[in-house]
């Protein structure tokens, strides 16, 4: 399922680094967005990560009047 991931074991300033094949798939150039998944951290070209968040806006409005009637 995550044949993708790496293992990165930070420098002394925290720091890691990220694969040349997965920077290539991600598009990730300049601005970045870093999100937390669960377990996990995702990194997502920041022009991506709006396109994605306003392409689903709908969804979450949705399921948040599902959970929360009312409330919001």
């Amino acid at each position: 399922m995550f044949a993708g991931a790496h293992d990165e074991i930070p420098d002394r300033q925290g720091r890691i680094t990220i694969p040349q094949s997965l920077r290539t798939y991600a598009a990730l150039e300049k601005e970045c967005v870093v999100i937390g998944a669960n377990t996990r951290v995702e990194i997502w070209d920041f022009t991506s990560w709006n396109q994605y968040l306003a392409d689903r806006e709908k969804g979450f409005a949705d399921v948040s009047e599902e959970v929360f009637p009312g409330l919001f």
